[in-house]
């Protein structure tokens, strides 16, 4: 039992940040594939343009999240350069969709809406792990200080 504690402690943070990540990513996942499935089947976009309208919008709900939910007990090195940098790996990422897409759809020559859902599908969860991978390692770094866990109570004066 002592060796479980042990190895749920060294492995805490990493599964709470997983846990929330995934959450995020849930919910971008549902935004990612209901707006893929409106610009295509809908507004009858392409499907490699409706992909990247449909990732740029679950993108910017996933940076909000994870910036400020999964990932805010991290060091904050600027909205600026961190958004910058979630956008430049989200385009990297988004690179796994549209190849997936583009092969379904223009190699395989399958234009129905099941296959381009399932490209879709497998694009997203082989952008999912370079993402995680990416954001810990370039956008949301360790905290070199510890971060506070609350706020200082409002009318309490701090040392300057």
């Amino acid at each position: 039992m002592d060796f479980a504690r042990r190895l749920y402690e060294r492995f805490a943070s990493l599964v709470h940040e997983l846990a929330k990540f995934g959450s995020i990513g849930a919910i971008a996942f549902l935004i990612d594939t209901g707006a893929y499935n409106l610009f295509l089947l809908g507004v009858e976009l392409g499907p490699l343009t409706s992909k990247v309208f449909a990732t740029t919008i679950s993108a910017t709900f996933a940076y909000l999240g994870n910036r400020f939910w999964t990932f805010r007990h991290r060091e904050q090195s600027g909205l600026g350069r961190e958004y910058f940098l979630f956008f430049l790996l989200n385009g990297i990422a988004l690179l796994f969709g549209l190849l997936v897409i583009g092969f379904t759809t223009y190699t395989l020559h399958l234009v129905d809406p099941l296959s381009a859902n399932i490209a879709n599908i497998i694009g997203v969860g082989l952008g999912t792990l370079f993402r995680f991978w990416s954001y810990k390692k370039w956008v949301f770094l360790e905290a070199t200080e510890p971060i506070p866990v609350e706020l200082p109570e409002a009318g309490v004066k701090q040392d300057r």
